[in-house]
């Protein structure tokens, strides 16, 4: 198939001895075609362009094969999702995050257990699990934070139940609705939180960035 070249985009050629990056999924042509309807909403390009474009995200293989269609749009990095490791089975012995007096922090794509323990004497435990695959529908996540703190940043959709966190001293507080709801990600939070703090929230959006 012959090569299509994108007007107004600069693509350099590329040699066979260049590095074409992995092999990518469905899922990564997906993310790069949404990110291109969005262009097309924001104004950034025209339909025309949006067909061509699309025609080269979907016939593209490798990790560098969507990089051209995406290369003159903002926060369009080509993030391509690596193999899933074999999830852990349900009932496995729950890992266990010690912050101290530290702070421990989880955000893009990371690993999530179904079960954790968030021990912190002082510290902070900060887990985001916006952008990364959630493969148990339910997480349970146990806490003892003394004077620590842990706040959770769940999806949009999901939920989250903490009726069972005991503060004696501290808060616990959830912004996101407690029922669990059938096909979307589940969090059962319980243990003490001591003089500590407990927040599960989705994550704010200011000017493009997410905290």
């Amino acid at each position: 198939m012959a090569a299509v070249r994108l007007a107004g985009v600069s693509e350099s050629p590329s040699s066979s001895s260049e590095p074409r990056g992995i092999r990518i999924s469905d899922a990564d042509r997906e993310r790069a075609a949404h990110r291109l309807h969005q262009a097309l909403a924001e104004g950034r390009i025209t339909v025309s362009e949006l067909e061509e474009r699309l025609a080269v995200v979907y016939a593209a293989r490798y990790e560098a094969d969507l990089r051209p269609p995406l290369a003159d749009l903002p926060g369009a990095d080509v993030a391509v999702t690596p193999p899933a490791a074999p999830a852990r089975p349900a009932d496995a012995a729950p890992v266990v995050l010690r912050a101290g007096m530290s702070t421990i922090k989880r955000s893009g794509m990371w690993d999530v257990p179904p079960r954790l323990r968030l021990q912190s004497a002082m510290g902070s435990v900060v887990l985001d699990f916006c952008d990364t695959t959630l493969p148990h529908p339910v997480i349970d996540i146990e806490v003892d934070l003394g004077a620590g703190s842990a706040k959770l940043l769940v999806p949009d959709e999901a939920t989250a139940n903490v009726d069972d966190v005991v503060a004696s001293m501290g808060t616990v507080k959830s912004s996101v609705p407690s029922v669990q709801r059938p096909g979307v990600p589940h969090f059962v939070v319980h243990g003490r939180a001591g003089m500590g703090s407990v927040t599960v929230r989705r994550r704010y959006r200011i000017a493009g960035h997410f905290f």
